[in-house]
């Protein structure tokens, strides 16, 4: 009889061992001078749509630390739940393993944009945008990611700077348009689809959408096919 009182205790025991290194586990967090969230954000600021739990999240970086993807996503969580100091760490982990990591710049500008912090949010999109610059193509990625967050200012910004280096692209013609497009601008989208297609005219996306404008395309036939026997 006594063995069996004695039996459940081991059981008991343990599981106050599991609270209590749960407990330190959330202790160790970084930057845990708040309550953990429990609940997935309902306001999106971030490209990542994200459906997971913060556990979740924790546990992917736990597996794989240098992954940047892994970090990105934990910002974007703590800077729905405005626990900016966790959001500012995984920010700049992900940027630390992915200097390029264009959404992981724009979700920082944003986090110092909605903190209040404006003059440091445009010395961080400043060194961005100076750093993307370099490359037309790179300087188009972080402008679409800056539009994502509604940070237009910074993404027109984007978008001169990929003109001004390669003003005779169709892509970044094409870019710019779409972009005016989207805001409703289409005074701007005719000039710069317009512009596009005449570098480029086997654009079909480009062609529609001047056609959606009432200006009249022809697109060029296609060259005919020839068959190797």
């Amino acid at each position: 009889m006594t063995s069996k009182r004695t039996r459940t205790k081991p059981v008991a025991v343990c599981k106050m061992l599991l609270l209590v290194l749960f407990s330190i586990a959330s202790l160790l967090a970084p930057g845990c001078n708040r309550p953990l969230a429990s609940s997935t954000p309902t306001d999106p600021v971030g490209t990542v749509p994200s459906e997971k739990t913060e556990m979740q999240l924790l546990a992917e970086v736990e597996r794989k630390f240098e992954n940047p993807s892994g970090h990105y996503e934990l910002g974007v969580f703590y800077h729905q739940s405005r626990q900016w100091l966790k959001a500012d760490y995984h920010y700049n982990q992900a940027l630390a393993f992915d200097p390029a990591f264009r959404a992981a710049q724009a979700g920082l500008v944003k986090m110092y944009g909605d903190q209040g912090d404006a003059s440091k949010a445009e010395q961080f999109a400043a060194r961005f945008m100076q750093a993307a610059g370099r490359d037309a193509n790179e300087s188009l990625r972080l402008a679409w990611e800056f539009e994502k967050l509604g940070l237009n200012a910074y993404a027109m910004r984007c978008f001169r700077t990929a003109l001004s280096a390669a003003p005779d692209s169709p892509e970044v013609n094409k870019q710019v348009g779409f972009y005016y497009l989207g805001k409703g601008d289409n005074a701007n989208a005719k000039r710069y689809l317009q512009r596009s297609f005449e570098l480029n005219a086997r654009q079909p996306d480009v062609a529609g959408a001047l056609g959606r404008l009432g200006v009249v395309v022809e697109s060029p036939e296609s060259p005919p096919m020839t068959v190797q026997e």
